[in-house]
């Protein structure tokens, strides 16, 4: 059974994962405090009684970050994922690699050719786990998953999100679930949580799936940038319970605390983005993203390739 703890990773756009781990032992101490009756400290000594460390490389973690359309984080089938995300934290050298996944991307969902943003929608953050593993061929251990609810909210909790927009962005879509009704003006402002929610789904990009993936990955730096400011520090209560009504994820909290003990050494300022390269494509009907294949296990391989089957 999958569980949700106030301590999960959070995912921005939805790569919150990295940022909560970045808070470290002041989350910890301040709204923790005590676990089950036990002193952190406590915790600490006895995390490696409660489970051993399962992944492959010492002080390091590989995370899969899911975005959903919806505003329900704990529906496990019919939402398909808006945004995919593949993370890597190095505890040691503080490096992130964070490698975007196309939603469009055409990859074998349950053995038939697919976008792979269907994979959640036919079988939850399990089948899109195990579909993004067969397609980089990599072991991949965890999940975090959000919705744009929780997105809004952790927008609101901080103040909102500075951004410098470089274009105009209006789009709607009244059919949508929630509708779309996006106005954003270009410039530099900062965004509420609705705009900062409409910031991340707009689509009519001239680069196509690109543009939204680069203005999706610039979201997330800022977010992460701007959460840890000190000021905001102050607001941590508001957001752990944030990420404990909006985060799912199936990390146990004995392996969480581990991390967030850790992960003081991480440098936000260190974060790789990345996209799986490739080319958008019509196929029939459908509009994919055609990914390059010896390009894409070329970039797999210098990335992921302590993960590779």
């Amino acid at each position: 059974m999958k569980k949700k703890f106030f301590l999960s990773f959070i995912i921005s756009s939805m790569c919150f994962t990295f940022l909560f781990i970045g808070v470290d032992k002041f989350v910890i101490g301040d709204y923790m405090g005590t676990v089950e009756g036990k002193e952190v400290d406590e915790l600490e000594e006895e995390k490696k009684e409660i489970e051993k460390p399962d992944q492959k490389i010492k002080n390091e973690v590989l995370v899969l970050l899911l975005g959903v359309d919806g505003n329900n984080v704990t529906q496990e089938k019919g939402l398909r994922t808006d945004t995919m995300m593949l993370g890597k934290a190095n505890f040691d050298t503080g490096e992130i690699d964070l490698l975007s996944i196309p939603r469009d991307t055409r990859v074998k969902v349950k053995g038939k050719s697919d976008k792979i943003n269907h994979a959640h929608s036919y079988g939850g953050p399990e089948l899109a786990l195990k579909t993004v593993e067969d397609f980089l061929n990599v072991n991949i251990d965890y999940y975090v998953k959000v919705d744009f609810k929780g997105i809004k909210e952790i927008v609101d909790a901080i103040g909102g999100v500075e951004l410098d927009i470089p274009r105009n962005m209006y789009y709607q879509d009244p059919v949508a679930k929630p509708p779309l009704r996006i106005n954003l003006k270009a410039g530099l402002q900062t965004l509420d949580g609705q705009k900062a929610h409409d910031y991340l789904r707009f689509r009519s990009y001239p680069e196509g799936d690109i543009g939204r993936v680069q203005a999706q990955q610039y979201f997330m730096k800022e977010l992460v940038k701007q959460t840890l400011k000190p000021s905001n520090l102050l607001k941590m209560d508001k957001l752990i319970k944030t990420y404990y009504d909006y985060v799912d994820t199936n990390i146990s909290l004995g392996n969480m605390l581990k991390y967030a003990l850790s992960a003081g050494k991480l440098d936000i300022e260190n974060i790789n983005t990345t996209m799986i390269p490739g080319e958008g494509r019509y196929i029939g009907e459908g509009s994919y993203w055609v990914y390059d294949e010896q390009a894409t296990n070329s970039l797999v391989e210098l990335i992921f390739g302590d993960y590779r089957r």
